[in-house]
């Protein structure tokens, strides 16, 4: 067979393939990356996502993506989602995000409730504790979905020991309640709070829940001194 040479044409197209290919590779790691790396990375994140949530402190989301970064090395992320709730934020204002990682695309801005005993308007307390009902801060996982008495609701798993590993025990989940949607927010100035829960206005549960179910990251996030120092999901200078 006589050889034909690449024309301009094909090689364009081969190139411009091979860059995607290694822009996924550089950009969603499976592995941790190195220290240059990994900040390379969660800044140019940062830029592409502000750009289209602009309520969403970069602290915050900074945070959160070296959350990502550490449960994506270790298999936790199946769909390349991530959630970020900032409970530094009142709860009339949308402050959960859910960000399409693969196609650094911002699905989600919503409201979301906090717990009854965790504080009002603001959210100001935390804890772990079995009957507190109050929120938990922290990583977490999404597992499977279910149906009970808030209907379609998400089951989550805590991965922080002392600030949330209890979270199944208690029965954190996401559910939807009528005291968490837009319009109480707009006319209370205030949502309503669960009993610890993600509770989410009764329109946004299900795509909520169909987009960050089975195994993507929820990072819920205040600044609380002992957890940035603590944990090894957050902090840099420990490996989780």
């Amino acid at each position: 067979m006589k050889y034909q040479p690449l024309s301009i044409t094909h090689l364009s197209i081969m190139l411009g393939l091979s860059i995607t290919a290694l822009g996924s590779f550089l950009f969603l790691p499976k592995k941790h990356p190195s220290q240059n790396h990994a900040k390379s990375w969660i800044a140019q994140e940062i830029d592409l996502i502000e750009a289209q949530a602009g309520n969403l402190n970069p602290i915050v989301l900074k945070t959160s993506l070296t959350a990502y970064l550490k449960a994506r090395a270790q298999g936790l992320d199946n769909k390349q989602v991530l959630t970020v709730i900032d409970y530094s934020k009142p709860s009339d204002e949308r402050r959960m995000w859910v960000i399409d990682m693969k196609n650094n695309k911002v699905l989600m801005n919503t409201w979301v409730a906090h717990g009854k005993n965790s504080g009002g308007r603001y959210a100001t307390s935390f804890s772990n504790a079995s009957h507190s009902l109050k929120s938990s801060l922290g990583v977490f996982v999404t597992t499977n979905t279910y149906s009970g008495g808030h209907g379609y609701s998400l089951r989550i798993r805590g991965l922080e020991h002392g600030f949330n590993d209890n979270a199944a025990n208690r029965d954190v989940v996401f559910h939807a309640a009528p005291y968490a949607g837009g319009d109480v927010a707009r006319s209370r100035g205030m949502l309503g709070r669960s009993w610890g829960c993600m509770a989410v206005g009764q329109d946004t549960i299900k795509p909520l829940v169909n987009a960050i179910k089975d195994n993507t990251l929820v990072v819920a996030y205040y600044p609380d001194k002992r957890w940035l120092s603590d944990s090894v999901w957050v902090n840099n200078s420990v490996e989780a």
